[in-house]
């Protein structure tokens, strides 16, 4: 299969567009605690690394199949995320960002200092199991995922609790329950993120999980809109190839990419589909159709 994928699409192309799936799921998960349900984080990276590291180590040193340690390396994030939540998300808005980005730090730190992860030298001989097929597979079940909890009971509640905490709760909604829950799946499609990007780069360093990838993350889901899976794929996508587009002005692309985001932010405040309602839109669409056919 992957012969035949190298003869259809070339290596580098495949490299790109699975980071960009890798990316999407990570986004999901993000944008599923900060867009839908409100609460603001800057430490996605960590539990992105917490399934790098656990997905890779028991490939690597306990030869585990791949579909598995993916799936442990979910679960394990997902427990470190609903261990954080419990006193966490107890804060709100700046004071929670901050909690979480403290909590971000502590895990690159510790996986910096830690034997089994390679310390400051870094995780190595990772198996190469990640292609753009399971890649793809994992981002159509994440997306299809999201849209079905985002159109549930589940998915209403949250939306509740990021308008208006208080009245939620007036209705009767157990606030904290739901915010553990969401940032538990939120954090477990990080985790499953993280054991793709490190089986296709085969390599890991704590420095790569820090600050600023966790920022990296929170661009995509603001860019395509809060709260908008449509916006979060378009959005993970334009800013993941933006860099690769860029190449043939290098010495200035990152200030190009710069410049593209500030433009976005006063232009297009809520993001490329932010507020963008896509029932609504074919709705209307077939009432116009069924209109103009009477």
């Amino acid at each position: 299969m992957s012969q035949w994928l190298a003869s259809v699409i070339d290596p580098y192309y495949q490299q790109v567009l699975m980071l960009v799936g890798i990316y999407i799921i990570a986004a999901l998960g993000l944008n599923l605690i900060t867009g839908l349900c409100g609460q603001l984080t800057f430490g996605h990276a960590a539990f992105l690394s917490i399934g790098a590291y656990t997905a890779a180590i028991l490939t690597r040193d306990f030869h585990m199949p791949f579909l598995a340690s993916l799936i442990l390396g979910g679960l394990m994030a997902a427990l470190f995320g609903i261990l954080l939540g419990i006193p966490v998300l107890k804060l709100t808005g700046d004071y929670l960002g901050i909690a979480t980005l403290g909590f971000g730090e502590i895990v690159r730190v510790a996986f910096t200092n830690m034997k089994i992860t390679g310390g400051a030298i870094g995780l190595a001989a990772i198996p190469r199991a990640s292609n753009l097929i399971n890649v793809t597979i994992f981002v159509i079940l994440a997306v299809v995922a999201m849209v079905l909890l985002e159109n549930s009971r589940f998915g209403r509640a949250l939306k509740a609790i990021r308008e208006d905490e208080i009245a939620a709760e007036a209705m009767g909604i157990n606030a904290m329950w739901y915010k553990i829950q969401a940032f538990g799946i939120g954090c477990f499609l990080a985790g499953i993120s993280g054991g793709f990007y490190a089986h296709m780069l085969q390599y890991l360093n704590p420095n790569d999980f820090g600050f600023l990838k966790s920022f990296e993350i929170l661009n995509f889901v603001v860019l395509g809109g809060l709260g908008s899976i449509p916006g979060t794929i378009v959005g993970t996508t334009v800013l993941t190839l933006a860099p690769e587009f860029l190449r043939f002005v290098q010495e200035y692309r990152m200030m190009i990419y710069g410049l593209l985001l500030v433009l976005m932010m006063i232009f297009r405040p809520n993001g490329l589909l932010g507020g963008v309602n896509f029932r609504r839109l074919l709705r209307r669409r077939k009432q116009k159709a069924a209109a103009l056919s009477s």
